[in-house]
């Protein structure tokens, strides 16, 4: 009975569902085939380029470059995108490009000379392409879902379905490209391996521009006038706007907390740990189960305790990601430390939904409504400057102190100590937010 019970339950979930929240069942296929390339992609890039011969100061590149094209692009796409009457327009060219450059850049091994920086160039182009389309999608999503009450979805239901649905496809995908990639010998056949996947990347891309076409904004923004003087304006606003600039100071301290580690944790787990296709695909795997099994939960105590504070919890799992690669290098054997590395780097996902969740909705409380993509599009130019210069800056800081294994645990070690201190950075800002509102009100 009490079988038969759950699954009527389930049954009328479902059907409420389907009839109910329309908006919320499309920004879950938008999170499955925008998320699900990106996750292609980037569980290729890295083996790829290796693959086609890059040293690690290339590979180092192959982080820098897209991220310096999106910190040129980001200004004129933000007052460009502001001053559309359609911001689903910006967003739907923008997918199509994505996809355009991923296809082009597979086939980087018909380039007979140049190889490596013919893939970097156009896997920038590619990324800086996405960047437009995060940068679209967060300006266009107020408009799909209104924070007034008006619409039955809120934003905390529709990006926890959404995130739900991206963790299923990112658990998928990298244990699917892994396994492929285990199983393939030859070296000629790993690369139309990852060929193929970055053509799979590009048609996903596309398949979501084309799907867009159904989410339609509630309330779209009245368009903005492109021109210096409106952005003389737009700017000034900006620069009044103090719990922004407190907000962007704050998160833009814990980006570079985290972003310095990004090549370093590619090279720690190849180098270092051993570790092959199938194991560095089972990372984000691991990573993605615990963010499911714990999605819900953050979702609940968001609606308790609000988004601001509990993005703490998400901060501090991710200050211990440092310590499985320290655990795992100090371990005799590779048998013993990859398994040590991700049971480490599991547990530190298991608040990462406080990121996934928590952040968006935490800059949307302090931008301008009126210039609301120009707002974004500072916001995302500071933090795409940390993703552009602090992978590198960590690769330097490695390789300064011998570029061994001694090296690798000191650089880690220090990259813990500075996330302990970016969620006491923002736990004061926290609390000073709370006084600012407190005294508006």
């Amino acid at each position: 009975m009490n079988l038969l019970r759950k699954a009527k339950h389930v049954l009328r979930s479902a059907r409420s569902f389907a009839q109910n929240q329309p908006i919320t069942v499309r920004y879950g296929i938008d999170g499955i085939l925008l998320l699900g390339a990106v996750s292609i992609a980037a569980n290729n890039n890295y083996l790829f380029a290796q693959r086609l011969g890059a040293t690690d100061m290339q590979l180092g590149i192959l982080q820098f470059l897209p991220q310096m094209l999106n910190l040129f692009l980001l200004i004129p796409m933000g007052m460009l995108t502001d001053s559309l009457s359609n911001k689903r327009r910006m967003l739907y060219t923008a997918l199509i490009c994505a996809g355009l450059f991923f296809a082009v850049a597979s086939g980087a091994t018909f380039v007979p000379v140049y190889t490596v920086y013919f893939f970097i160039v156009f896997l920038a182009l590619a990324n800086g392409s996405v960047g437009i389309v995060n940068l679209a999608w967060q300006s266009y999503f107020p408009e799909v879902v209104p924070d007034d009450g008006e619409i039955r979805e809120t934003r905390n239901n529709v990006l926890t379905f959404r995130a739900r649905m991206t963790m299923i496809v990112q658990l998928v995908m990298p244990l699917s490209i892994g396994a492929i990639l285990t199983a393939i010998t030859s070296d000629g056949g790993k690369i139309a391996a990852h060929q193929i996947f970055y053509i799979l990347a590009a048609v996903m891309l596309v398949s979501n521009a084309f799907h867009f076409r159904k989410i339609k904004a509630v309330k779209p923004a009245s368009p903005k006038r492109v021109s210096f003087a409106e952005l003389k304006i737009a700017a000034a606003r900006l620069s009044k706007n103090k719990l922004f600039i407190y907000f962007a100071i704050t998160i833009l301290f814990f980006h570079m907390t985290w972003h310095a580690d990004w090549t370093l944790y590619f090279i720690g787990q190849r180098n270092y740990l051993g570790m092959n296709e199938f194991f560095l695909s089972l990372t984000p795997v691991v990573a993605m189960i615990s963010q499911l099994v714990t999605l819900k939960r953050w979702s609940r105590n968001n609606a308790k305790e609000g988004v601001e504070r509990p993005l703490a919890y998400g901060m501090l799992g991710l200050a211990l990601c440092p310590l499985g690669i320290i655990f795992g290098v100090i371990m005799p054997y590779s048998y013993i430390g990859i398994p040590v590395f991700l049971a480490v780097h599991a547990l530190a996902h298991l608040s990462f939904a406080n990121i996934t969740l928590n952040l968006f909705q935490c800059l949307l409380k302090v931008v301008d409504e009126e210039y609301r993509s120009f707002s974004i599009s500072v916001y995302t130019m500071l933090v795409t400057l940390s993703n552009a210069v602090m992978p590198v800056v960590g690769v330097t800081v490695y390789t300064a102190l011998g570029a061994d294994r001694q090296a690798i645990i000191i650089t880690f070690a220090i990259l813990f100590a500075t996330r302990i201190v970016a969620v006491a950075f923002w736990l004061l800002y926290v609390k000073h937010a709370a006084k600012v509102r407190a005294a508006h009100a």
